[in-house]
């Protein structure tokens, strides 16, 4: 309305807008939608590498190499709705601890327990995993302070070599101060309690039928379910087994971040605490 005064009757702008009541500011000012192209395209690849991130997890993602773009979360949300990447999280239970066993049950030793280190608390668990066929099983280590897979096996059946193993690959050049799993006879059986008892380290259990308990590892195995397990179609077990260890080795460890860890992922947060520690007397 001022410009048309001011092109038919030469009006200056200063009387067009005090004559419409507005300040000579909103004349001037043109509104421009923001640019989001780049943006958009970087979102879709990050959430395309990483299907499940929430838009906490993505503003975070975004932030890092090699996007460095400064958003904050209502932005990613808004262009994750846009995209229709804002999917309701789904919960799936399975039951694999058998807790029916005469081997001896021990304490929680973790429950107020405050982590403050590597190696302080490692904790297990298992779960099943549908193939074509067939179930498999997978028994997972994790270190609680780092929150890195430590070691992991994947095997057709249930008996204690599953997390035989999955203990065996973690100890090759680590030991845990605590042992924490549920009460499953997997870990209760002579064999594996009496391997961590050879090198001195504490065994913890949840109180049974308490899964919060083993929260973290609980924690664990759904991230393994929703990132990997539910967006892949195994063809059978050794292709499984090849794309569970890229995961857990590469992705998982070395390039998925976590909230807890600050948006670090395992390994720079480990790198991080042993760059600081190293002159304290820690390996």
């Amino acid at each position: 309305m001022v410009q048309g005064l001011q092109d038919r009757y030469d009006c200056p702008v200063r009387d067009g807008c005090q004559l419409m009541n507005l300040p000579r500011s909103s004349y001037y000012y043109h509104s421009q939608k923001p640019d989001e192209s780049q943006l958009a395209a970087h979102l879709l690849k990050a959430a395309g590498e990483y299907p499940k991130y929430g838009s906490r997890r993505l503003m975070h993602q975004l932030g890092r190499a090699p996007y460095f773009d400064p958003i904050g979360r209502y932005r990613v949300r808004r262009l994750m709705r846009q995209f229709n990447l804002l999917q309701p999280a789904r919960h799936k239970r399975f039951r694999t601890t058998n807790s029916n066993h005469p081997y001896p049950r021990y304490p929680n030793l973790v429950e107020d327990l405050v982590v403050v280190r590597p190696e302080q608390v490692w904790v297990c668990d298992i779960t099943y995993i549908r193939l074509k066929r067939e179930f498999v099983f997978l028994a997972i280590v994790m270190d609680v302070y780092t929150r890195a897979v430590r070691g992991w096996n994947l095997g057709r059946s249930l008996d204690g070599s599953l997390t035989q193993q999955a203990l065996d690959q973690a100890l090759q050049d680590r030991v845990p101060e605590i042992h924490h799993s549920d009460q499953g006879v997997q870990y209760a059986a002579e064999a594996y309690v009496r391997q961590l008892r050879q090198r001195k380290v504490q065994i913890s259990m949840a109180a049974q039928g308490e899964p919060r308990e083993n929260g973290f590892a609980e924690r664990m195995m759904r991230t393994i379910k929703e990132e990997e397990v539910d967006l892949s179609d195994y063809l059978d077990f050794a292709d499984a087994q090849v794309q569970m260890a890229h995961f857990l080795d590469t992705v998982y460890n070395q390039k998925r971040i976590h909230s807890s860890l600050g948006y670090l992922t395992p390994s720079e947060f480990e790198a991080n605490w042993t760059e600081t520690h190293c002159d304290q007397g820690y390996p």
